[in-house]
């Protein structure tokens, strides 16, 4: 449903350690950067990594005493369905964008936040352990033989959303932590990520490599878009920014909220 014309963007995969929040983050950072208004939930009250990433870049502007692009945050309990709704209308009154931040286990707000979403972004690592989250392959030839018990639960969903309001979920699967060196491994899953999105209807956007800087920019709140923040740049800082860029790129948002929403 439309909230105030607000663009809602929901990060989700019942898996962890797929850099969901990592990823959450840097897109409402970037947003941010391009002077567009945007607000933060994170849904995860007990780890709240999304967080306590931006309390910790709030933490580095004050000592540093310096500004930077910083979406406004808050943490949903997830005791009820009601209280979600209420701080999602919240956050949406105020903002152009809302991105919302999901645990990494099966949740009913979690759920409850796929269906409000305007683009729903899974994150995966580039393996057939993640991919086993939305779809099954062969074990001989790696064709996919039928897709997973989240593939239907975002299927349900977007019929839902239709029906509700007419609006259609953009499913965006994101393929994170990818290797800079080619591999068979990364060919098939690539495979079975194209014959799967024709069969349920999900766009794939490359995402964020595996850098150990998105490790250590953590505890300074800090992204790839504060170069001048971050000492003894090097070329793979600079590649990084480019795989940021090319991913907000990626998500196809509207430039203009309102009719779009």
């Amino acid at each position: 449903m439309a909230l105030h014309g607000a663009h809602v963007i929901v990060f989700a995969n019942e898996k962890g350690g797929t850099g969901k929040s990592t990823t959450a983050v840097h897109v409402a950072v970037a947003l941010a950067a391009q002077g567009r208004t945007v607000a933060a939930l994170d849904l995860d009250h007990r780890q709240r990594t999304l967080a306590r990433y931006l309390e910790n870049r709030a933490a580095t502007m004050k000592r540093r005493g310096v500004e930077l692009p910083q979406p406004v945050f808050a943490v949903v309990d997830g005791t009820s369905e009601e209280g979600f709704d209420a701080k999602l209308a919240e956050a949406a009154a105020n903002a152009e964008f809302v991105v919302i931040d999901t645990p990494g286990r099966d949740d009913p707000i979690a759920r409850r936040a796929a269906t409000m979403a305007n683009t729903l972004v899974t994150p995966m690592n580039d393996s057939f352990v993640d991919f086993d989250l939305i779809g099954q392959v062969d074990p001989e030839n790696y064709k996919v033989s039928r897709p997973s018990f989240y593939s239907e639960l975002i299927w349900d969903a977007r019929k839902a959303r239709a029906k509700t309001d007419g609006a259609t979920i953009d499913w965006i699967v994101l393929r994170n932590r990818m290797q800079h060196i080619e591999a068979r491994n990364m060919r098939r899953v690539g495979e079975a990520l194209n014959q799967l999105s024709k069969r349920v209807g999900f766009r794939i956007i490359p995402g964020l490599g595996e850098r150990v800087i998105y490790r250590e920019l953590f505890p300074s709140g800090l992204t790839m878009l504060d170069i001048g923040q971050i000492p003894d740049i090097g070329l793979g800082h600079v590649a990084a920014r480019q795989e940021l860029r090319e991913l907000v790129s990626g998500l196809a948002l509207p430039d203009r909220i309102g009719a779009a929403a």
